[in-house]
Parts: structure tokens; C-alpha cells; sequence
């Protein structure tokens, strides 16, 4: 047991269940196995009646999820963007299922009928946003680094990323999408990813502290850099296409606005088109589940689509940092292209959200 010790820890105190995402030398990366875990613990407290709040957390002091086994989903990918490969070739990958079970997960979380504490200290990136920012109770540091990277390795904002970024008012969260960077906690909190701040050597305390029902304690997180710069976001980011917002960026002139041109440049182009389409159409969807369901098409056609193997291979295989991606500019994508990542799956192989039910709702 020392030398394999569990991917995720599990224990109840006083009432209170507790997940230890364990793999601190990963930055807890998430895989299938450990999502299984987590869904188990959730779904058996949420109809125990001892159990009175659940707290996910990461071990290390690295952060709570760095995201989804990028490793295993290139191999996938590397086989399925060759040759004549077809949407039932791809949903029947190991990627595939770990999606399946990982979005079941995100919406248990967001419909989660007892207080769900997401300890978002350190890296929170992709898979490790939809295990925390769906959740009741969200709790940033003064470690937190939160970030949706996916467009760079030709992908999309997936865990329910699309559907929280649509929400966020003043294209702030178009921004966050297509630039891939990293927001600190009053942004998290600014733009209704978060909720509480606690600096990082207090969160012990607070949480010991802290009982579900009672409101949890938080500090001022200072002000938010993001939203200072709603003005020139808003105008830049309402563009219809990508290209369109590079050139509204470009227009304006400044050194935010070129650095956001510069770095949504580098970006896959289709990743970044089919990103914007999504986010645009998640804006007027209410319901998580549904937003997920449209995320699952797209991620079975990013995984045929030669962009995600490459930016994969770029960015953590080889690490040269220079995909060689499908189109040479973003204009060059057109309507047709995207088109294709959101026509509807065949029946059988469409993500079955209407069996997806919670305790206690």
C-alpha cells in the first residue's frame, strides 16, 4: 500500500465526508479511475443522512487538479486522426469513456444537494475546474492559478467549460476561453467562479472551523486584474468570428489588447472557432447537463481532428512548443468546418444525460 498508495483518498469526520485527490507529483491530474471514486463517495453521502457536507481537495500544495491525463487522451487521439476513423471509432476510445463518466461527475457536482466545499488552492485547470467551479461552496487562495488551456492543444473548454464561461457578462469569459492563460482568485470570484478567499496558510483553520450551515469564513481577495479591463474586452471580444476579434484587438492597439491578439494567434484556429461557436450558443442554455452533452460531440470530433494530436505533441509530449496546426490563419477556417464538430451524434452514441439523476433532487 506504501508503494501504490490510493488515487483518492476517502474519510468522514464529525459529519463531514472529505476527497483527497492523490497524486501530488501529478498536480492530481484526474483520470478515469479517480472519477469513479469521487462519484461513488458523492452519490453514498448524498443519501446518507450522518453525512452533512462533502469537501474535495488536492494533496501537496501544488494545486488541487492540473486536469485531465493528457497522455492517454493523445494516444487516442494520435490513432483516431489518421485514416477513415468515424464517431462511433472515436466514442469507443478509453478517452471517450473517461468523458462520459468525468461529465456525469460535473453535473452531480453542480446538482449536489448538500454542501460541496471545492478547495481551489494552486493549479486548477480543465478537468480540475469541472470537479470544483460547478460545486455550492468554492474556495480560492492566494495560490490559485485557474485556467481553461484547451484551445493551445487543440481542443475545447470541456468539464462544463463552455457553459461557465458563456455566463460570465462582458466577454470576460470569451477572453478566458480563446487566450487559454490563468486568472488568479478575485478574478475566480469577480467572474462567479468562486465564491470564498482564504489566504493558503489559513485554510486549515477555516475549514476545521467551519460546519456545513453555517456561513464560511472568507477574506477581502483584493481587487480583480481581469475585470479592470472589461471596457476594451467587451468591445474587442463581441466579434463574430476569431478572426474578427484578432482584428478588433489588433485595432485597438494596446498592449493588452495586441498581447491578447498575439497569444489567440498561436492558438489552433478550427479549436478556437468551434470554441467560440460553443461559447455563443451556451450563453442562452440553462442547463449544465445539456451544455455537456454538446461538449461530448465536440470532443469526439476534436479527437479526430488532427490539431489535438499535434498540439498535444507540442505542448506536453515533445515540448517544442510549435504545432504545426491544419489551417495556417484564423480566417481560413470556415462555417463548414465547424459545422461538422456540432451536428448530432448518432442516438446510441449521444451522451445519455436524461438518466442522470442525483439524490435528493
Amino acid at each position: 500500500m506504501a508503494d501504490n498508495p490510493a488515487s483518492v483518498l476517502v474519510k468522514v469526520v464529525e459529519g463531514v465526508g472529505t476527497i483527497t485527490l492523490n497524486r501530488p507529483k501529478a498536480i492530481n491530474a484526474l483520470d478515469h479511475e479517480m472519477a469513479l471514486a469521487m462519484e461513488q463517495a458523492l452519490l453514498g453521502w448524498a443519501v446518507d443522512s450522518e453525512i452533512t457536507g462533502a469537501v474535495v481537495r488536492g494533496a501537496g500544495e501544488r494545486g488541487l487538479c492540473a486536469g485531465g491525463d493528457i497522455v492517454a487522451i493523445h494516444r487516442d487521439a494520435a490513432m483516431l486522426s489518421t485514416g477513415d476513423k468515424t464517431d462511433a471509432d472515436a466514442a469507443a476510445s478509453p478517452s471517450a469513456a473517461f468523458w462520459r463518466d468525468e461529465y456525469r461527475l460535473n453535473t452531480l457536482i453542480s446538482r449536489y444537494p448538500k454542501p460541496y466545499v471545492a478547495i481551489m488552492d494552486g493549479i486548477v485547470m480543465g478537468g480540475g475546474v469541472g470537479i470544483s467551479a460547478h460545486g455550492n461552496t468554492r474556495v480560492v487562495t492566494d495560490r490559485t492559478k485557474l485556467g481553461m488551456p484547451e484551445v493551445g492543444i487543440g481542443f475545447i473548454p470541456d468539464v462544463g467549460g463552455t457553459h461557465l464561461l458563456s455566463k460570465v457578462p462582458d466577454e470576460l469569459g470569451t477572453y478566458v476561453a480563446l487566450t487559454a492563460g490563468t486568472i488568479r482568485a478575485a478574478d475566480a470570484i469577480a467572474i462567479g467562479l468562486a465564491d470564498h478567499y482564504i489566504p493558503a496558510d489559513g485554510l486549515a483553520a477555516a475549514l476545521e472551523r467551519w460546519k456545513p450551515g453555517q456561513a464560511f469564513p472568507g477574506a477581502d481577495p483584493g481587487e480583480s486584474a481581469l475585470t479592470d479591463q472589461r471596457g476594451w474586452i467587451s468591445e474587442a471580444f463581441a466579434g463574430d468570428s476569431v478572426a474578427d476579434i484578432i482584428a478588433r484587438c489588433r485595432e485597438l492597439g494596446t498592449p493588452e489588447a495586441t498581447k491578447a491578439a498575439d497569444i489567440i494567434e498561436a492558438k489552433s484556429p478550427l479549436a478556437a472557432a468551434v470554441t467560440l461557436r460553443a461559447l455563443r450558443e451556451a450563453a442562452s442554455r440553462d442547463d449544465l447537463a445539456e451544455s455537456l452533452r454538446v461538449e461530448y460531440r465536440l470532443a469526439l470530433r476534436s479527437l479526430r481532428n488532427p490539431d489535438m494530436a499535434e498540439g498535444i505533441r507540442a505542448q506536453v509530449i515533445d515540448k517544442d512548443r510549435n504545432p504545426t496546426w491544419r489551417h495556417a490563419d484564423h480566417s481560413s477556417v470556415t462555417a463548414a468546418e465547424v459545422d461538422v464538430f456540432f451536428e448530432p451524434l448518432p442516438v446510441e452514441l449521444e451522451l445519455p444525460i436524461e438518466a442522470w439523476g442525483v439524490p435528493g433532487e
